[in-house]
């Protein structure tokens, strides 16, 4: 198999966490081909979908972790899957990869995952397909109807939806004097959509990320617990990480989103739990691979590695 991964620059990743990187060390422990793709080596010419692009070696340690060859121009085709891993925020840029990716797929290579269904979904909004499992919702670019939905429910987060990691996550009540101003900020003197929620408590004994291939969950989640002095979860956030058994309640979930999304497309999911909650569903470079293999024994990405390679047929 050749595979290339479009991700962000291989150089600033921490490939102990890294699911980008893990990726790539599964597809090596194949044999495969592997090439490495930043999101701006990418063009059309010649009416094909092209890329510069370099074979990457990995190795699994903290330094030195990979050597790239020599780039060259290769057209799209000639690889047999291509992994979309670039990092949101979601903006136009982000789009048009979706784009010249879509012309890849067309041209026979399985890309995952799917760049029409990666271009259609936004990760805050596409849990809100399935609000049975979800808090109490708000997407508004209105203060007035913010200021009511928290008087509501008490105390509430409040969210941009095209970011990631935690970034620019606020807790707001009502009686908080800086609620008006926050409101102000995040959207943009109401210019902008934001998501609220019903703030939940849970988040103190953590939220799991819970992994989908093919809509199937893998057995194990990263419960990620907030730090001391924060209720933000994420990692990248300053939270901790725990693998964990799932709970019924989170193969209840699974079962009932997993499907859908994988018919669509989305081959590989992050959801996103806290409490008995399904908060987010993250589809464009899900992480958590990485410590849930290392502490199950079991390598995550390689199994949607082989799932892919089911999908190759030329």
């Amino acid at each position: 198999m050749r595979l290339a991964v479009v991700m962000d620059p291989i150089e600033r990743i921490k490939p102990w966490k890294d699911t980008s990187f893990a990726f790539l060390l599964s597809a090596q422990a194949r044999d495969w081909e592997c090439w490495y793709i930043e999101p701006e080596w990418l063009f059309f010419a010649d009416g094909r979908p092209r890329a510069s692009c370099a074979p990457v070696r990995v190795f699994d340690r903290a330094e030195r972790f990979h050597e790239l060859g020599e780039k060259q121009v290769r057209d799209l085709a000639d690889f047999d899957i291509v992994l979309q891993r670039q990092d949101p925020p979601i903006d136009l840029d982000y789009h048009y990869v979706t784009g010249l990716l879509s012309l890849a797929e067309q041209a026979g290579v399985v890309v995952a995952n799917r760049p029409d269904a990666v271009r259609a979904a936004n990760e805050k909004l596409l849990a809100q397909h399935f609000p049975q499992f979800c808090p109490p919702t708000l997407v508004s670019r209105s203060i007035e109807q913010l200021h009511a939905f928290a008087a509501a429910q008490g105390e509430i987060v409040v969210k941009p939806l095209d970011a990631m990691g935690g970034a620019s996550v606020f807790k707001i009540h009502e009686d908080d004097v800086n609620a008006q101003v926050i409101l102000e900020v995040m959207t943009r003197d109401e210019t902008e959509l934001v998501m609220a929620q019903r703030y939940l408590p849970e988040i103190h004994t953590g939220d799991r990320r819970i992994l989908l291939i093919d809509g199937e969950p893998v057995d194990h989640a990263l419960l990620r617990v907030p730090g001391e002095k924060s209720f933000r979860a994420n990692l990248a956030a300053g939270g901790r990480g725990e693998v964990v058994p799932l709970r019924e309640r989170d193969r209840e979930i699974a079962a009932a989103v997993g499907p859908w999304l994988a018919e669509r497309g989305h081959w590989f999911v992050g959801l996103d739990v806290i409490g008995d909650w399904l908060t987010e569903i993250n589809v464009t470079s899900p992480t958590c691979a990485r410590e849930i293999s290392a502490a199950c024994g079991i390598d995550v990405t390689g199994r949607m590695l082989d799932f892919l390679a089911t999908r190759v047929t030329r």
